[in-house]
């Protein structure tokens, strides 16, 4: 009997854990996949294309505009999880810049735009008045960096592109 109530209790607490934290995946995932850009401004944003070429140089530059000028230290983490210290109590939470979904289901465009802009509904403010375009572009590269690759350069093509996915 005792065995079957250690047992019970267990299944109760695994559940208790498991279903908050897959439920929370699923969230961050979904919020993931949700487009920030006004969809009567999207056509403007996903034409938009990085003047910057993909250099080790130009990342650097954007890591000091991201710990620095640009703030987004404080929400997105030093590393790019979304674990800023501003970010515990933000919702929806920032974005994760070390998803490779992220890179894959948004232009520059879109990010650049969202950026400048700023996006409703969302702790994102306009940094447009902040950063000039070419920071904005810089401090991407360096955002992209986080997904794994060195130079920055990560997908440039986003959705609808040739590395497009659902979106």
């Amino acid at each position: 009997m005792c065995r079957s109530i250690r047992r019970l209790i267990g299944l109760i607490l695994g559940l208790v854990i498991w279903v908050p934290m897959a439920f929370a995946q699923g969230h961050g995932h979904q919020q993931m996949m949700m487009p920030r850009v006004p969809a009567d401004r999207m056509d403007e944003a996903r034409v938009l294309k990085s003047p910057l070429p993909a250099s080790p140089d130009i990342v650097e530059k954007g890591k000091a505009i991201y710990e620095g000028k640009g703030t987004c230290i404080n929400c997105h983490g030093a590393n790019g999880r979304g674990d800023g210290p501003g970010a515990a109590t933000l919702s929806p939470p920032p974005r994760i810049f070390r998803s490779h979904g992220f890179w894959m289901h948004r232009t520059e465009g879109e990010i650049f735009w969202v950026i400048k802009h700023g996006s409703a509904g969302t702790a994102m403010i306009p940094f447009g008045g902040l950063l000039t375009d070419e920071e904005i572009w810089t401090v991407m590269q360096y955002e992209r960096s986080f997904a794994g690759d060195p130079r920055g350069g990560g997908p440039r093509h986003g959705r609808g592109g040739r590395h497009g996915g659902p979106g």
